[in-house]
């Protein structure tokens, strides 16, 4: 099953927050200031605490910035990302955020995108906050992002409406939803916070397995508030009749465009979606675009497959599918931190199979042969797990230690 998280907005959401929240579940500091440092920005520190917020034990994750930072426009931000040497997933989702941004500051102020100066948005500290979120999404195997509805409560901070323009109009392209709350003139959701969510996260709470829960926590102590979001992780659980199978025959759509529909599929969060080459009628050559997703994603899905291709109809079914029980294990290897997925079959000793993207860093680190890296990886990965020292869930066992969660699945048919 996919880990997944899902983001408890009871008091709102930051870019600082959600930072805490994933080192407090059991993202290794050490392992984000490394993905951090792939960004070619310097003039900050990151460091964590353990503070009290209403009663709640939270960790507070804050950026210092050190002396003074130009503002940047979004192409500038933009260049930051395109040339890190973090994976491509991170950087399209990077990218996704600050564009989203950028469009609504843009619609607020009468400007193009590009025209408009993010300010501290464009800071390095939103940077750290955007990138550091999504590496650490990343780094603690979560495949899928949920959040519950956000509040919204009304009033005034200085000459701008809360919540302000900019935050406003951004949720409204995210499509985001409301909830209405006490808290006159207090901003619970930063622009930073709602461009990540509304570019990132499905507004829905899904059913899952919780495996554990952390709290980040904002930079005021509210009083009688909790100021800290709360991230619930765990395996989605998929009930009966939830997975269906689209399918659609193309044979007048360009590659580019083609891959372009996958990987707006794939980032919409459905199972799979692949391509299969076929003969059509007239003999012409086509393909099959197939997209396997759970029952509450398949609306958008097809809306999407008939936005960004040419086919006027999508086939559906519902199918089932036998699933071994996995689990995705971080764990420091000998070159570094390190994600694998676990295969176990009854009777038979755990399989681990590393992630590419953290293999392709590690190989750039440290000089090494991919293929050499990938298999001290995984032998290593192997080994530990053979030993019995598997580590426990996330939150359970330290930050900065090795972290796991696990499929409920023990080689069960899911209902079609």
């Amino acid at each position: 099953m996919a880990r997944v998280a899902f983001l408890d907005c009871f008091s709102g959401v930051a870019g600082d927050m959600l930072l805490g929240a994933l080192v407090d579940v059991g993202l290794p500091l050490e392992a984000l200031r490394a993905e951090l440092s792939r960004l070619p920005i310097g003039g900050y520190r990151l460091h964590w605490e353990t503070v009290q917020r209403a009663g709640l034990r939270a960790t507070r994750v804050a950026v210092e910035v050190e002396g003074e930072q130009p503002p940047r426009r979004l192409p500038d931000i933009l260049a930051v990302i395109e040339s890190s040497s973090l994976p491509e997933g991170d950087r399209e989702k990077g990218r996704r955020v600050f564009r989203l941004l950028a469009e609504a500051e843009a619609r607020v102020h009468g400007l193009a995108p590009e025209e408009v100066y993010l300010h501290e948005v464009g800071a390095v500290d939103a940077l750290v906050d955007v990138m550091g979120a999504v590496a650490g999404l990343r780094l603690l195997g979560i495949e899928r992002l949920y959040a519950s509805p956000l509040p919204a409560p009304l009033g005034r901070r200085g000459e701008l409406p809360l919540p302000a323009p900019a935050t406003l109009e951004l949720l409204a392209r995210a499509g985001a939803p409301l909830r209405p709350c006490q808290g006159e003139g207090l901003e619970l959701v930063t622009p930073t916070g709602a461009a990540i969510v509304g570019a990132l996260a499905v507004f829905r709470q899904p059913a899952m397995r919780l495996r554990a829960v952390g709290y980040g926590a904002g930079a005021a102590d509210l009083p009688g508030q909790p100021n800290v979001l709360r991230l619930w992780l765990g395996d989605e659980q998929e009930e009966s009749s939830s997975l269906v199978l689209l399918e659609t025959n193309l044979d007048d759509t360009t590659g580019e465009l083609l891959a372009h529909a996958l990987e707006r599929l794939l980032s919409l969060g459905v199972n799979d979606a692949w391509l299969t080459p076929v003969q059509m009628k007239k003999g012409r050559p086509g393909v099959v675009l197939s997209v396997l997703c759970p029952e509450p994603l398949e609306e958008e899905a097809v809306r999407l497959i008939l936005r960004e291709t040419s086919t006027l109809g999508v086939r559906r079914q519902a199918v089932g599918r036998w699933e071994a029980e996995r689990e995705s294990l971080t764990f420091a290897s000998s070159l570094g931190p390190a994600v694998v997925k676990v295969k176990r079959l009854p009777g038979e000793p755990p399989r681990a199979a590393p992630e590419f993207e953290d293999c392709r860093r590690l190989a750039q680190a440290t000089g090494l042969p991919l293929l050499e890296v990938y298999r001290t990886v995984q032998e290593e990965a192997e080994r530990l797990l053979r030993e019995g020292s598997a580590p426990p869930p996330p939150g359970r066992g330290g930050r900065g230690g090795p972290s796991s969660a696990r499929s409920p699945r023990r080689g069960r048919p899911s209902a079609p």
